[in-house]
């Protein structure tokens, strides 16, 4: 005989159960695999042949509450799909400052207007003109640090540069449109530039020689760069288009900034310094002009009387000798030699 079979064995496993809360709503997102999923009615077992089969588990009235979030699941999305949650707004950087030079520049404009509306000569006018000056030194400084590598004295160079900011100011129109800056840096950096062509130089050289020196200089970099030595004369010449002769000059010119003292040691081969190895003053050196003079007056005398001075001065013989020597009487020679002297002071233009 079969066994009987329980009779909830084969009656449908019960609708599940929906808690009061409502109808739970689904994640939009797919379950990991941490996350359990929703619990099903469990299946009832088949009894096997000659056993009577255990009674089936019915499913639980109500839906298990709701497991929490894990924390590396992102939180699951609101309702309405269309609309996602409002972000919180991100913090502005606080506003900058106005930079020093835009200030500089705004007060040189109110200065400039103020400027404009005075009597020049008058104490409100020097006022403010002495305004603008200091408040645009930094465009000097600026100016003044291109010539550095001068080895001339920054504070000269500043002083300089300032002359220069002043003829700017005595000259700019506000109402050209033009920034005062872009106005003074050109007066600032020709006034640098007159200075160290008519001041600096210990020998002044021309102003085409100062400017070809410039060339040849640029010339000189490119060529070393370009074969990897030195540049000969002929090679510069034929890159700018003059005579080596020309070269040889700028190249002179460009020593010409700082002069050699003559007590200074010669560097690397310790030889003593150039004052050291002049000669000696030489006595007869002031000498030199007066023998010149003498020569040029003797070839204007007669032969005889040529012949009697240089025995008489030259070979240091007396009168007696001189007439001795000539067949002539020693009264004849002394008048031969008065009248040479004669002529001599009346042929020397210096003393004339």
């Amino acid at each position: 005989m079969p066994p009987q079979q329980d009779p909830q064995q084969d009656s449908p496993v019960p609708p599940r159960q929906e808690s009061r809360q409502g109808p739970r709503q689904e994640p939009r997102h797919a379950p990991s695999a941490e996350e359990p999923s929703a619990p099903t009615a469990p299946q009832a077992p088949t009894a096997p042949p000659g056993r009577p089969a255990p009674p089936a588990q019915s499913a639980p009235p109500t839906a298990p509450p709701a497991q929490p979030a894990s924390p590396t699941e992102p939180p699951a999305q609101p309702a309405s799909p269309a609309e996602p949650p409002a972000q919180p707004a991100a913090p502005t950087a606080p506003p900058r400052p106005p930079s020093r030079g835009a200030d500089t520049r705004a007060l040189t404009q109110v200065l400039f207007g103020q400027l404009k509306g005075l009597q020049p000569g008058t104490s409100e006018h020097n006022r403010v003109r002495g305004a603008l000056i200091e408040a645009n030194l930094p465009l000097v400084r600026y100016a003044a640090a291109r010539f550095r590598s001068r080895n001339e004295p920054m504070e000269d160079v500043v002083q300089v540069g300032t002359i220069g900011l002043i003829n700017a100011i005595d000259r700019f129109d506000p109402d050209r449109g033009v920034q005062f800056p872009t106005f003074a840096m050109p007066t600032v950096v020709g006034e640098i530039k007159r200075y160290f062509r008519d001041n600096v130089r210990t020998v002044h050289v021309p102003r085409r020689l100062h400017e070809l020196w410039v060339q040849v200089n640029a010339a000189t970099e490119d060529l070393t760069t370009l074969h990897g030595r030195t540049p000969t004369t002929a090679e510069i010449a034929e890159r700018l288009r003059i005579t080596e002769d020309e070269v040889l000059s700028c190249i002179e010119a460009g020593r010409s900034y700082h002069a050699t003292s003559l007590e200074a040691a010669q560097e690397g081969d310790g030889m003593p310094g150039l004052l050291d190895r002049l000669g000696y003053e030489d006595p007869e050196l002031a000498g030199v002009e007066h023998r010149d003079l003498v020569r040029h007056l003797l070839v204007q005398l007669p032969e005889r009387e040529q012949r009697i001075l240089l025995l008489r001065y030259y070979n240091n013989l007396t009168q007696s000798q001189i007439s001795a020597e000539l067949g002539v009487s020693q009264m004849h020679v002394s008048r031969l030699l008065a009248r040479s002297f004669a002529r001599l002071r009346s042929a020397n233009r210096i003393e004339a």
